[in-house]
């Protein structure tokens, strides 16, 4: 009776032993599986990475459909790509034709209306033509900055964003402004600074200066002020004035594309100042935002990042 119950004892110990084999087994067989799926993967994606991906299995198996879908995907990805690449190339043409074709025009009538201010004209006449010469201008900014934007957005002028002074930048752009400033009786103040950041000279520039534009034309008396705060992430470059201010409904709405403002309809512009500003910024991993009351001025603050 011993004996059997030990018998039976051994026998069990086998068939555990056999089972515990069995899943070890199972599931190196199941890593090496794991492994060589992985590496298949990783050859796929390189593949696909380098573009020289083709099917290699072609039955019934998951991984033939899964490189059946990669495929497809691949394809459908490349057709796309070349699709984008024709349309921007086509953005690409006609923004030049439309820079080369409008320009000498553009030019001409400036030059002529320019002239004829200058001749013995009649009263009504003499009106007639200083409005042809205003609507020329618009007209040349509206084209210029158009192009300019859809530059950008299609890539054909990218920026280059470097780690620099900001202060040689705001000297400049408070030397480009401070005459229009005084023919409207306005003082600009410019606060010194020592911060540094990482942005595109030129076309920082050109977003502040499109800033301060605006702080000159909707301010009618007062002043205007260039400041900086630095951060630990970002240099704020603060642009204040005491103009006609912003409605807080529309505070969102001013950085949208040719938006205009009810309230500012007799002045110039054509709303795509802003709208070219925020871009820029953008494109430079900084932001930009306004506070604004009514009747109280506004501060517009654009955030670069920080050299760290």
């Amino acid at each position: 009776m011993v004996l059997g119950m030990n018998g039976e004892s051994e026998m069990e110990i086998v068939v555990c032993g056999v089972i515990v084999v069995a899943v070890l087994l199972y599931a190196f067989y199941c890593r090496i599986n794991a492994r060589n799926l992985i590496k298949k993967l990783n050859k796929m994606i390189d593949c696909a990475a380098d573009g020289s991906f083709t099917e290699s299995v072609f039955d019934e198996s998951l991984m033939s459909a899964t490189e059946n879908k990669l495929w497809k995907y691949l394809t459908a990805s490349e057709v796309s790509a070349r699709n984008a690449l024709e349309e921007k190339n086509k953005i690409k043409t006609l923004v030049a034709d439309i820079s080369h074709q409008t320009k000498t025009p553009i030019a001409n009538i400036l030059l002529y209306s320019e002239l004829l201010c200058e001749e013995a004209l009649p009263k009504e006449a003499l009106s007639y033509v200083e409005h042809l010469n205003v609507q020329a201008n618009k007209l040349d900014f509206l084209i210029v900055s158009l192009v300019k934007l859809s530059r950008l957005e299609t890539g054909i002028l990218t920026l280059h964003p470097v780690k620099g002074d900001i202060m040689p930048m705001l000297e400049q752009i408070y030397s480009q402004m401070m005459t229009p400033a005084l023919e409207k009786g306005l003082l600009i103040e410019l606060e010194k600074t020592d911060a540094r950041a990482v942005f595109d000279r030129k076309w920082t520039e050109e977003a502040l200066c499109n800033i301060l534009d605006n702080a000159v034309k909707y301010t009618e008396k007062g002043k205007i002020k260039l400041s900086v705060k630095k951060y630990e992430m970002f240099v704020c470059i603060k642009i204040s004035d005491t103009g006609i201010g912003i409605d807080k409904e529309e505070q969102s709405k001013i950085f949208s594309r040719f938006y205009r403002s009810q309230n500012v309809s007799d002045k110039g512009g054509v709303g795509i100042g802003l709208y070219l500003t925020r871009e820029i910024i953008m494109l430079e991993n900084g932001y930009i935002k306004a506070d604004s009351e009514y009747g109280k001025g506004s501060v517009f603050s654009v955030y670069l990042p920080a050299v760290r």
